[in-house]
């Protein structure tokens, strides 16, 4: 008992340490940490898992990695009941752009320079940062941008067009195997699926890399022996 309390209180003690120390390193995607920032974070996970290693003997290091999850998992679901904790956990969204202008001061204390702040705006499709309306720093490290509204897009209700429904697509079939849930779902049979293959030449499903049913109601074929898309 005396080996069980002692595993709970050293993974529980490097589990704190690590959200702490985490925070400290700032809103960062994995994607976007430097070389130093990756080799820290290498570091302390592999210091954290020697510390208990080293302290706990025997099959009793084998609850750290349940008791982890445990944590993990309890940690989650206080976060979606407690918005302070959430905050405290996650962090706040961070303004770095407002009304055009660039908050150095906002940007500095949260340790995100403008090499960064030009790189995701590059990643959205902002090359000219005069463009920007607003720009936020989630807590996860993604830049969410509200572009000015001379540079947004015009949209078929801005100039008054009417537009059909647009929906989601429906597999049909995946590698060849025909999802026949989804069929009976849009009322429809093999009969059906059998004659729109043949329209388009295939006479083998197994050749079939994937077909969709489109929101239109014509069928959407991708064929593995050529490699060629086939529409419908």
């Amino acid at each position: 008992m005396h080996d069980a309390v002692n595993v709970f209180w050293k993974t529980i003690t490097i589990f704190v340490v690590l959200v702490i120390l985490a925070r400290v390193l700032g809103k960062k995607l994995l994607s976007q940490m430097t070389f130093s920032e990756f080799v820290i974070g290498i570091t302390m996970g592999t210091i954290a898992g020697a510390f208990v290693v080293e302290q706990v003997k025997g099959p009793w290091v084998l609850l750290s990695p349940a008791i982890l999850t445990i944590v993990t998992l309890g940690l989650t679901y206080l976060n979606l009941k407690c918005i302070t904790l959430r905050k405290l956990v996650e962090g706040d969204p961070v303004t770095v752009i407002e009304n055009g202008k660039i908050l150095e001061n906002k940007m500095q204390k949260t340790r995100y320079n403008l090499s960064q702040l030009e790189m995701q705006l590059r990643e959205k499709g902002i090359f000219d940062i005069s463009e920007v309306e607003f720009a936020v720093l989630e807590p996860h490290g993604q830049l969410s941008v509200l572009k000015k509204s001379q540079n947004l897009p015009v949209t078929m209700k801005d100039i008054g067009k009417p537009t059909p429904y647009k929906g989601l697509s429906t597999d049909i079939i995946m590698d060849g195997d025909v999802i026949e849930k989804n069929l009976k779902r849009h009322k429809l049979d093999f009969a059906w699926l059998y004659r729109e293959l043949y329209y388009r030449g295939i006479n083998d499903i197994k050749k079939v890399t994937l077909a969709t049913l489109q929101p239109d109601g014509t069928l959407y074929t991708d064929v593995t022996e050529d490699n060629q898309e086939k529409r419908g």
